[in-house]
């Protein structure tokens, strides 16, 4: 089975040690996906930084309030006209919109919400609906421009405000990568109740 991403790299960041620990276990058997320990600002070559944002555009706090700051408050004006323009306002989990930064170096912003507004997420799949959602942009983003994001720069997803444990965050990732990599086409409910299962970190019952 082939494990890199389609046609870009992914560079998962983090400044959370055991959040890294655990994508070392969870992204294992996957070419094309490397960690970095540290924060974002580190790491010099990429096209792609993702934003783990809420529903709003609101670059005010945690990770995103340190991508506002580096990239300048335009980066917030884009991320909310777009907002406005393709999601009438709100943007909801389980999407994601490539956003232009007006930087050379690193000209994308993938903005990725993992939450409505600032919320525990723990109990939900957030995570997965936001990874996917991100794999898939960055994809149809490739398919339909001359410039194509090659390096993707990825932050946890829900770890922080969100409290979703780093295993599990880390897991909800992985299976969205998998399953990015490899549609499903059997649509038998029975498969398709064991991908569900998957997703939720269940055991699909017999």
């Amino acid at each position: 089975m082939s494990t890199s991403p389609k046609n870009f790299e992914i560079i998962l960041v983090d400044v959370q040690k055991e959040l890294c620990k655990n994508w070392e276990t969870a992204f294992n058997d996957f070419d094309g996906v490397k960690i970095h320990h540290g924060y974002f600002q580190e790491v010099k070559e990429y096209d792609c930084l993702v934003s783990p944002a809420n529903s709003f555009g609101l670059m005010d706090g945690g990770i995103d309030l340190a991508i506002r700051n580096y990239f300048g408050m335009r980066v917030q004006y884009n991320v909310r006209k777009l907002i406005e323009k393709e999601f009438y306002g709100e943007q909801p989990v389980g999407t994601s919109m490539i956003v232009d930064t007006e930087d050379e170096e690193h000209p994308f912003l993938a903005h990725t919400p993992t939450m409505r507004v600032p919320m525990d997420i723990s109990k939900t799949d957030n995570v997965y609906n936001a990874m996917f959602a991100m794999l898939r942009a960055v994809s149809n983003f490739n398919k339909t421009n001359k410039f194509t994001i090659n390096k993707v720069l990825c932050p946890g997803f829900g770890t922080a405000t969100g409290r979703v444990p780093f295993k599990e965050a880390a897991r909800q990732m992985s299976v969205a990568l998998k399953n990015f990599k490899n549609p499903t086409t059997n649509m038998s409910w029975r498969n398709l109740q064991i991908r569900n299962s998957e997703i939720l970190g269940k055991k699909d019952s017999k």
